[in-house]
């Protein structure tokens, strides 16, 4: 980590593998234990839908980390770092691939927004 180059690519994996984690539909199954969605219509007629955590303790505590953005992407960033100093042989490649994946949902993102 002593050059900015792998310091971006670093944020933009932990980024990448945060967004997996807490959003993307691939991982339901990680969270499906420790979340439930609740659909209530509001007064006006419209649909609004509800994060509920299940369970107390420590299945609460994951849920809660599960939902949160920022306390997940503390320890995706950690994740990332600690594999990168003590297994480079085999946390380089999975930094790469996370950051480029990052980058482009960034692109896709940028490029969205400017075309609508």
């Amino acid at each position: 980590m002593d050059d900015p180059f792998s310091f971006i690519l670093l944020c933009l994996a932990s980024f990448r593998l945060t967004r997996l984690i807490v959003y993307d539909t691939i991982t339901a199954w990680l969270r499906r234990p420790f979340h439930e969605w609740v659909e209530e219509e509001l007064p006006d007629g419209r649909k609004e839908v509800f994060l509920i955590l299940k369970g107390s303790g420590l299945r609460r505590w994951i849920g809660e980390l599960l939902s949160c953005y920022w306390c997940t992407g503390i320890w995706c960033a950690a994740f990332c770092y600690i594999g990168v100093v003590a297994w480079p042989a085999v946390f380089q490649p999975l930094i790469v691939l996370l950051a480029v994946a990052g980058g482009a949902a960034l692109i896709e993102t940028v490029v969205s927004k400017w075309l609508s």
